[in-house]
């Protein structure tokens, strides 16, 4: 007897298109590129953001416009978000976060907050041999311990197989909300300080920079936030300081790798100044 969680699997790869034998998940052949050399003739590759963060907002309009449940809109938004990350890694970005579930999130319905986590969980497992291939090393920030089991369960176990994955780092972030990271941070901060462990003159920027979730990475040069809107919404507050902003007029799920590349031209047209004259 198969499980609603295993049948929900099987059903979520047949409708992706995949093939299923005796269990085994053979994923179609994927295009080699994403873009055309004479697109690429626009870029300038010595200024390509190293670190990208994005905000993939509209799955649930997208699926409104088309009398389609959230959940439709939801399961093309991983799709694009896997696609986006194969082309940032084409053109050279080493790291980009997505802005996966807030922790303003949980109040959305029961059922939509149960179907995101099971879609979570059976996209990781299907995604995770072609993000090996790929080179794709999957991270997470945000507060996990909330999260069901099997999803923090798939999530260890994707890290753990993409661990050596060195072309681009996915970091999802995951139950997280910026003010609660920088609860957690000088939570952390003031017990290092009370225990002797850290002065209280040697709390700078640097310092509290080392106890974000995001200690490991570069800030993001870049933010894109999808649908038109123009809010950050709590996300990478502290990080994004001097981050370039790039709003997309697109829903998520028509987001495209043309879109990507229209943000980076953007970009580099821009001079960043961090304040400066």
């Amino acid at each position: 007897m198969y499980s609603i969680k295993s049948i929900y699997v099987i059903l979520l790869q047949i409708s992706r298109g995949s093939m299923l034998i005796d269990h085994a998940v053979i994923p179609l052949q994927e295009s080699s590129s994403h873009f055309l050399p004479s697109q690429l003739e626009s870029l300038n590759f010595s200024r390509i953001p190293q670190h990208i963060a994005i905000i993939p907002d509209g799955n649930r309009r997208w699926a409104r416009k088309r009398l389609s449940s959230s959940n439709e809109g939801h399961r093309e938004g991983a799709d694009i978000l896997m696609e986006t990350v194969k082309a940032a890694k084409e053109l050279g970005i080493k790291a980009i976060t997505f802005y996966t579930f807030s922790t303003e999130n949980w109040s959305r319905s029961f059922d939509e907050i149960s179907a995101l986590m099971l879609l979570f969980a059976s996209y990781l497992s299907e995604q995770c041999d072609s993000m090996i291939q790929n080179g794709i090393k999957l991270e997470t920030i945000g507060e996990l311990d909330p999260l069901p089991e099997f999803l923090k369960d798939t999530l260890k176990e994707t890290k753990k197989a993409t661990c050596a994955c060195d072309q681009i780092d996915l970091i999802l972030a995951m139950n997280y909300g910026s003010r609660n990271e920088l609860q957690r941070a000088f939570t952390r901060i003031l017990d290092e300080v009370e225990q002797g462990n850290l002065k209280k003159e040697e709390v700078n920027e640097t310092t509290i920079a080392q106890y974000l979730d995001t200690h490991q990475w570069p800030d993001p040069e870049l933010l894109i936030r999808t649908s038109g809107e123009m809010r950050i919404s709590n996300f990478l507050l502290w990080q994004i300081s001097y981050t370039e902003i790039y709003i997309a007029p697109v829903l998520w799920p028509d987001f495209t790798p043309n879109h990507l590349l229209e943000a980076i031209v953007d970009y580099q047209k821009r001079e960043r100044r961090w304040g400066g004259v």
